[in-house]
């Protein structure tokens, strides 16, 4: 958590969460509905605010087995897939 701290204040762009209080499509992206227009939109997740700089994930330990799955792309191929 100092690490992570530290980080953040000498990083240009930083997001920070909690691996136990995120899920894989908040840190990513999801697709939702408006429930006036039903227009799609997309909302971007922690790493997608995040572009360019430094996501900060706590406890990632403590993050589901499915989410980290979830993740896993946008951490290896530096894309995320909807």
């Amino acid at each position: 958590s100092q690490l992570l701290r530290s980080a953040m204040t000498i990083a240009p762009l930083a997001v920070s969460t909690t691996g136990k209080g995120s899920s894989g499509v908040g840190l990513t992206a999801a697709v939702t509905s408006d429930p006036d227009t039903r227009e799609r939109r997309l909302e971007a997740g922690a790493m997608v605010l995040a572009d360019r700089g430094l996501v900060c994930v706590d406890e990632f330990d403590k993050m589901g087995e499915n989410d980290r799955v979830a993740i896993h792309e946008a951490m290896e191929q530096q894309t995320v897939t909807i």
